[in-house]
């Protein structure tokens, strides 16, 4: 397992994170077994992963309880990120929900508190003191932010020590390669990469856009026709799928499994902490944990980057992964 530094902290985590939305079970992942997730959390500190990242929204704090009841006396082995949702960033809301993460999370303190989405009708300035206050009197370590694109990362750092914003980047989504990347890079915010394997379609399991179920088949790499999707867009699912079939042909040749190898595309992308993969039991965190050893030459790097070059090209600068108008500035 690699270990790094969550941005310019000086908190060390390991660079595969497991993400703990899936494991609640809800309609976008199916039913899920409490020993499953339980047994995924503890495979997952057993490999070497350290990270964990919730939400009080995964499952209206479910999965918060759920990795507290995991983690029991490992606790000290664990560094935890949780977010607060968008709709909670005045001073005394956002007080209320660290108090609740902490008490769901039965913890003194948390890793990383984040904020789950920019809220604009909330000045900045207001919801960065409040997290610096908790910072100082010790209920959080460090914060980040999560969404926030170039504007808005860039307001954020000028107001306080953030560290991180977790953002939606994989060999199928890199829309933050535009603008918001660079703006990482030169400020030195660690980027944590959520759906990294673009909800399954990484993994090489899905052949067609047909396969695809319907609660996962709603960003904007679907048509506009598909049940569910809040854009307006065509999509771009013939690009897509023409990549995963070049992904998986460039994966077969290097001898590891496409998830694998997506994740590593990711790890040795510039300002990345960490990629942040779901596992639903044992065996996918056992697999996630194994991208972290593989190291891909820069033949094979530039090879998966171009073959999702026309995917990257259709779908744009928008960092919205699910609408037209963007809710990310």
């Amino acid at each position: 397992m690699q270990y790094r530094l969550l941005g310019k902290s000086d908190i060390e985590i390991s660079a595969v994170c497991m993400g703990c939305w899936a494991i609640v079970g809800d309609s976008t992942w199916g039913p899920q077994d409490q020993g499953d997730a339980i047994n995924a959390i503890h495979t997952s500190l057993d490999v070497g992963v350290t990270f964990f990242d919730t939400a009080n929204m995964y499952g209206e704090g479910y999965s918060e309880e759920l990795l507290a009841k995991a983690l029991d006396k490992r606790r000290q082995d664990a560094v935890i990120a949780t977010k607060v949702h968008s709709g909670s960033l005045q001073t005394d809301a956002l007080r209320q929900e660290c108090e609740r993460s902490l008490r769901r999370l039965r913890t003194d303190y948390i890793d990383l508190y984040q904020i789950h989405w920019p809220n604009w009708s909330v000045p900045l300035e207001e919801s960065i003191g409040t997290l610096e206050a908790l910072k100082s009197e010790g209920k959080i370590r460090e914060y980040g932010v999560s969404n926030f694109g170039k504007q808005d990362i860039t307001e954020a750092v000028e107001k306080g020590a953030v560290v991180t914003d977790q953002l939606c980047y994989s060999l199928l989504w890199r829309a933050i390669e535009y603008e918001i990347q660079p703006v990482c890079v030169a400020k030195g915010i660690g980027i944590l990469c959520y759906s990294p394997i673009a909800q399954g379609l990484l993994t090489g399991k899905f052949r067609s856009p047909e396969d695809v179920p319907e609660g996962r088949a709603r960003t904007r790499h679907y048509s506009k026709k598909r049940n569910g999707v809040r854009h307006g867009e065509d999509g771009c699912e013939g690009e897509t799928f023409a990549a995963i079939d070049r992904i998986r042909h460039i994966s077969e040749t290097a001898g590891r499994p496409m998830a694998e190898v997506s994740l590593s595309w990711l790890l040795a992308q510039s300002a990345v902490s960490c990629v942040i993969a779901g596992a639903r039991n044992a065996k996918q965190a056992r697999a996630n944990a194994k991208a972290a050893d593989l190291h891909l030459p820069a033949e094979i790097l530039e090879q998966l980057a171009e073959a999702t070059n026309c995917v990257k090209a259709k779908l744009g600068a928008n960092p919205d992964m699910w609408q037209s108008e963007s809710r990310i500035r």
